[in-house]
């Protein structure tokens, strides 16, 4: 369809999962519709949660700008929150933050990871938490997540924190106590380790 259609379209794609980008509305509709056919045609339908029509770049931004003007629509993506948004300068952007549902199973498998170890080692658990951590880190590292990766981090701490309480048969692990743990068995801090862009 791209050759019949007004304006400009592109496409990022990532297995199944794929964001279609218009310059215009109009184009953007008449591709949604014909992509129902298309997909009713072998008997498959686009995602109902998933598949949404919505204003998102530097018009959108202009437009929220004005009074009474609404905040431009998010998306999700490939485990990031897109936002439409304007940098220090002024300039159009777009920041991203860890999705809410990805960071709530990451620390859920954290929590269930330190039920099922609770009796290892501090060492142990230590090294095997900071993979953990790191390995969120690399992947959602982005320059304008560190708001997300913070929480993330303060939340395994906690959650660490929970799970040696309940092995020390009534003496509980203080926050006092548990800074002292963390001075022998530090857990790796948030920290960026992607460059602007994709």
């Amino acid at each position: 369809m791209k050759p019949r259609l007004r304006g400009e379209a592109h496409e990022v794609r990532f297995a199944d999962d794929f964001i279609l980008c218009f310059q215009y509305k109009e184009d953007a509709e008449r591709v949604l519709e014909a992509l129902r056919k298309r997909f009713a045609k072998y008997g498959l339908t686009l995602h109902p949660e998933k598949t949404r029509l919505i204003e998102f770049g530097r018009s959108a931004v202009g437009k929220a700008e004005r009074p009474g003007g609404k905040p431009p629509e998010t998306f999700d993506f490939l485990g990031f929150t897109h936002i439409a948004t304007r940098n220090r300068r002024g300039s159009f952007t777009i920041h991203v933050k860890t999705m809410r549902k990805r960071l709530k199973r990451s620390l859920k498998a954290v929590a269930d990871w330190c039920k099922e170890h609770r009796h290892e080692t501090l060492e142990e658990q230590r090294e095997a938490l900071n993979k953990k951590l790191g390995g969120h880190y690399e992947y959602y590292g982005r320059p304008t997540n560190y708001r997300s990766l913070r929480r993330f981090y303060r939340a395994v701490r906690r959650i660490w924190k929970e799970s040696l309480n309940r092995r020390t048969r009534g003496r509980t692990v203080t926050w006092e106590k548990f800074a002292q743990i963390e001075a022998s068995y530090p857990l790796k801090p948030p920290r960026i380790t992607q460059a602007w862009g994709w």
